[in-house]
């Protein structure tokens, strides 16, 4: 059930039987010469559909902007500050709280966005008590990295070992070519890529990953992986979800 294709009534209707919601929370930013710029987005929102038809569950609009500054010197990339994103998940906590939602589950599909999400639950956690709205101490938020379930995390390395990398990597390219095998592409890739993992601003980011990838051979992507990834990754966040819905 996605929520931009629901009236009204269906959404006050749901809210008699659950008051859990899946948000699906990505990136608008460079994947290296083959991966496509919205490749965070597109896996978020893709198994956030996937779960949602699982388990019942209502499905957000994707957040397609996230905190991506250390990317913004390749042309494409549009990023959030952390302040930025921050009252961004705070106004959509306070609006679906106040309809009366009180379990928040991002799937998220970009790194860069963890640390801003935590300060954003604490900081909404606070605003919503502040505000005292009706159950504002039964909201409980919760992020699950799509790349981070153990069953993809397993399966990423028996396919791709250490070419796997922690950017433009071939799972999440897998995943996007499954999703949208009109879109595949192809590059000539230097053998040789920086497995470094440090990060710092856009410019110095730019000079240590020349085409962007991080230690990563995407050109190991084939679509039938993104398929295994894709239904590893449903399955294991459907049983999260439910579980955080039942969590006190």
């Amino acid at each position: 059930m996605l929520l931009q294709l629901s009236t009204w009534p269906e959404v006050e209707a749901y809210l008699t039987r659950s008051q859990g919601i899946i948000l699906p929370i990505g990136s608008t930013e460079q994947h290296g010469p083959t991966g496509l710029i919205g490749t965070d987005a597109i896996c978020a929102e893709a198994i956030a559909r996937g779960v949602g038809e699982s388990t019942q569950a209502l499905v957000a609009p994707c957040i397609n902007v996230g905190m991506a500054l250390h990317h913004t010197a390749f042309p494409g990339s549009i990023s959030l500050r952390p302040s930025t994103l921050i009252l961004v998940i705070r106004d959509y906590l306070i609006s679906l709280s106040k309809a009366g939602f009180t379990r928040f589950f991002f799937i998220n599909g970009h790194g860069g966005n963890v640390a801003t999400l935590k300060a954003a639950f604490s900081e909404s956690y606070a605003v919503l008590a502040d505000l005292n709205l009706p159950q504002a101490d039964q909201v409980r938020c919760q992020v699950a990295n799509w790349y981070m379930c153990g069953s993809v995390y397993k399966r990423a390395k028996e396919l791709y070992g250490d070419q796997e990398g922690s950017h433009a990597t071939p799972s999440e390219v897998a995943l996007t070519q499954y999703v949208y095998p009109e879109s595949i592409k192809h590059a000539p890739l230097s053998p040789e890529v920086s497995k470094d993992h440090r990060i710092y601003g856009a410019a110095d980011f730019r000079r240590r990953y020349p085409d962007g990838r991080m230690g990563s051979n995407p050109t190991l992507a084939t679509p039938e992986h993104g398929q295994q990834l894709y239904e590893l990754a449903v399955k294991e966040l459907s049983n999260n979800y439910l579980e955080f819905l039942g969590a006190e």
